[in-house]
């Protein structure tokens, strides 16, 4: 079963990585948590993931995540990792446990209101786009502890930690100075004392890079390619 040797696979390359960060900086390291990332694979597939011990699971839009969360009974953790429209906040607050992709204070007061609403605390990671691509969502490095400190005022959003997405590199050695970055302000953040806020995820890390994540501090990593295989852009997995 090609599903259950790639995470064979994967799990070994994440116990490498930690080791080699502990080699580094001589501390002990925290353990980390694998995301599967289900975009555009199906429910059979995802079932094979579930069924080797995966049961935190990660999607890029709330309509896939709705279709497929439909299917299962297991008890699973879904993470939101895309972009969040402000029309699908709702849904979103509905479905996930946590949401990664927090870049403005619009979406973060939608959220807490519909947090509000359904008498929840969401928790959020702040999206950062340390390497300021045009392309990609997120705040700018500078801008997080204001940023933080600004939503940190919302009582229905638990600010958890923080997200990044970096820039795909023929050589995953490029990113380690942007995950390092990334690092050094989530240890800065944890000496910063703000309402509803503890930064406990550092969530950095796919297919390409995660190792490298690994190394430079992250301590959730979001894998697809690596477990499922190429994506089936073909499948419609919508609920309406």
């Amino acid at each position: 079963m090609a599903i259950k040797s790639n995470i064979a696979i994967v799990e070994q390359n994440i116990l490498l990585a930690q080791k080699h960060r502990a080699l580094l900086t001589k501390t002990d390291v925290m353990p980390v948590k694998l995301i599967a990332v289900t975009k555009n694979h199906t429910p059979s597939e995802m079932q094979q993931a579930i069924d080797c011990g995966l049961t935190a699971i990660g999607e890029n839009r709330v309509q896939e995540a709705l279709a497929k969360h439909d299917v299962f009974q297991e008890k699973l953790e879904y993470h939101l990792l895309g972009h969040l429209q402000t029309n699908k906040v709702k849904q979103a607050v509905t479905l996930f446990d946590l949401i990664h992709s927090v870049d403005s204070e619009k979406l973060a007061r939608q959220i807490n209101h519909a947090a509000e609403n359904l008498s929840k605390i969401q928790k959020v990671l702040v999206e950062v786009n340390v390497a300021q691509e045009a392309t990609k969502f997120g705040i700018h490095l500078a801008d997080t502890v204001d940023f933080i400190r600004c939503i940190s005022e919302f009582p229905h959003i638990a600010v958890s930690g923080l997200m990044t997405i970096a820039p795909h590199y023929d050589d995953p050695e490029e990113t380690r100075s942007l995950f390092r970055s990334l690092y050094e302000k989530f240890i800065a953040l944890k000496q910063v004392s703000l309402p509803n806020c503890t930064m406990q995820w550092l969530s950095m890390g796919m297919t390409n890079d995660y190792s490298v994540a690994i190394e430079e501090g992250a301590n959730m990593v979001r894998v697809g390619t690596a477990i499922f295989g190429a994506r089936n852009y073909d499948i419609e997995l919508t609920r309406r």
